[in-house]
């Protein structure tokens, strides 16, 4: 059983932003390029309106030296977070065994 979080998880983009392009003074232009990806892809990704797909990831963590599975798991925590805080009410009628 693992415990239930108190406060949303943080999306993965704006780690991105607080980690990568601040610390080192990119900007999304320069960073998407440099991903291969559009400036616009980016810019959603970054500012939370977008998910973390495994190509997104993947590019992250080749560009950064990490792992594409930490961005990932940071994906998956937010996603599982805003999916317990309201299950849709088919979901909330089913009885455990």
């Amino acid at each position: 059983m693992s415990r239930k979080r108190n406060r949303q998880p943080t999306h993965p983009g704006r780690v991105f932003k607080a980690d990568v392009l601040d610390e080192l003074s990119l900007s999304i232009t320069a960073a998407a390029h440099h991903l291969g990806v559009s400036r616009a892809r980016l810019s959603t990704f970054v500012r939370g309106r977008t998910r973390c797909s495994t190509d997104m990831a993947q590019r992250i963590a080749r560009a950064t030296n990490t792992s594409m599975q930490s961005w990932l798991t940071m994906q998956i925590a937010l996603d599982v977070w805003q999916a317990e805080q309201n299950p849709p009410e088919d979901i909330r009628a089913i009885e455990p065994f």
